[in-house]
């Protein structure tokens, strides 16, 4: 394999524990104990239903539409033919996310960004691409703080916010096919300037990882949920608990090795 010369980060999962998926769950919540409250007893879905797995599977990862789209089918939450339930748990789930994102009520993770840090110092090109209209706008908020390499210490300032290190940012535009189309990972290798067999995709969601695989790229699945066999089963090249396992040496010579939970399909 040639040597990577760009990587490509998806946002929620992998460098914030963004308040996404607290926001799905609390939306449709909020939805089932008022003005949908006609329709609860023919669904499918209590308080605790919603889980992080359902999450993952059913959501993470999509456009806002189609993510709603998914949850409201996985409760049998009836539509009309105009999609108006669907339209409203979307703008419910977006104004609570924003409400989050404006609150600060969301954390980095410093594996993910020491892996953003290392990959820059060793000359590649970074981008995000997430399927969120907020993604650019979550990691503008988001300082690095104390967090540095793996290896050293040293690296930019601690005010220094996570989306200044980015080179590209593609992150929810409107894509006419969101993953598992490789549409969004073909636009920002391109805007990166490098070729698809020499970017590497870090993602925490199975339809990521397809998109990733469908577009000719390497894939890393990050399995913080647990979710090791399903990435793998998506195509993941590798599949850690934590992105500090992921050999940096071996990455930037184009091998993707982990020194922890290399699952098994």
């Amino acid at each position: 394999m040639r040597a990577f010369s760009g990587a490509i980060f998806d946002v929620d999962g992998v460098l914030v524990d963004s308040p996404h998926e607290k926001a799905w769950r609390e939306a449709l919540r909020d939805l089932m104990e008022t003005t949908w409250r006609d329709i609860r007893p023919y669904t499918t879905w209590s308080s605790g239903a919603f889980t992080r797995a359902v999450y993952e599977r059913e959501v993470s990862g999509k456009p806002r539409l189609s993510g709603a789209q998914a949850a409201l089918e996985h409760f049998g939450v009836p539509d009309d033919d105009r999609g108006s339930r669907v339209a409203e748990y979307a703008a419910r789930k977006q104004a609570r996310v924003e409400q989050f994102i404006e609150a600060g009520d969301f954390t980095a993770y410093p594996d993910g960004i020491r892996l953003v840090l290392d990959l820059k110092d060793a000359g590649l090109r970074l981008a995000i691409a997430s399927s969120s209209k907020n993604a650019t706008q979550l990691l503008h908020k988001t300082p690095i703080g104390d967090v540095r390499h793996t290896d050293r210490a040293g690296g930019p300032p601690r005010d220094t916010a996570l989306g200044e290190l980015f080179d590209a940012a593609v992150s929810g535009r409107d894509f006419a096919r969101g993953k598992p189309d490789p549409e969004m990972f073909l636009t920002a290798a391109r805007e990166l300037g490098v070729t698809p067999n020499t970017a590497v995709v870090i993602e925490d969601a199975a339809a990521g990882i397809q998109a990733a695989k469908a577009g000719g790229m390497a894939a890393i699945g990050i399995a913080r949920a647990g979710d090791d066999l399903l990435l793998m089963q998506a195509g993941a090249d590798i599949v850690v608990d934590s992105l500090d396992s992921v050999d940096r040496i071996a990455l930037s010579r184009g091998v993707l090795t982990g020194s922890e939970s290399d699952a098994e399909p």
